[in-house]
C-alpha cells in the first residue's frame, strides 16, 4: 500500500519529504510488529538491541556507555534498560576493575537463551516482513547506506 494510503493523505508534491515521512512511517511500522515478537518474552525492541550487544561481546564485559554507542535507537536509556534486564536475571552488573567510576555489564546464560529462542522467529519475521527478494534486499541496504552518507 502506497504511504498517501496508509495516512490518508493526497498525493506529496515533494518526493523528498514524501521518502522521509515513508522512512519515518515505516520504521515505526516495522518497530510495533516486531514487538509482538518480544512481548511474549518480556522484551522491549531496545531490550533486545542490548542483549544483541551483549552477546556480539560475549564473555567480556562493555561500560553502559559503550553500549549507549552502539544502540540502534541512540535516544535510549542504556542504564534504565540495563537495569530492567538486571531484574529479569538477563544480565549482571559488576564494579569495573580499572575504574571505579564505570561498571561492566555481562549477559547471563539465560539472556543467551532467550536470544536463542527468539533467533528462528527473528529470522522468520525479517523474510516475511519486507516483501522483497533478495536482490531488492541488498539494493534496499545499499541505498540506506547511501542515505545515512
Amino acid at each position: 500500500m502506497k504511504i498517501e494510503e496508509e495516512i490518508r493523505q493526497k498525493p506529496f508534491k515533494d518526493v523528498y519529504n514524501k521518502a522521509v515521512v515513508n522512512l519515518l512511517y515505516t520504521h515505526n511500522y516495522l518497530v510495533t510488529q516486531q514487538s509482538k515478537i518480544f512481548k511474549p518474552h518480556d522484551l522491549s525492541p531496545e531490550q533486545y538491541n542490548v542483549l544483541r550487544i551483549l552477546r556480539g561481546q560475549h564473555p567480556e564485559p562493555i561500560t553502559v556507555s559503550s553500549i549507549q554507542d552502539r544502540m540502534l535507537n541512540k535516544m535510549s536509556n542504556a542504564s534504565r534498560l540495563v537495569e530492567k534486564l538486571k531484574i529479569k536475571k538477563m544480565v549482571e552488573r559488576r564494579e569495573c576493575a580499572e575504574d571505579r567510576r564505570q561498571v561492566d555489564i555481562t549477559i547471563t546464560d539465560k539472556g543467551l537463551e532467550i536470544l536463542e529462542q527468539l533467533e528462528d522467529e527473528v529470522k522468520k519475521f525479517n523474510k516475511s516482513i519486507l516483501h522483497l527478494n533478495k536482490s531488492e534486499v541488498e539494493q534496499l541496504n545499499e541505498l540506506l547506506d547511501k542515505l545515512r552518507g
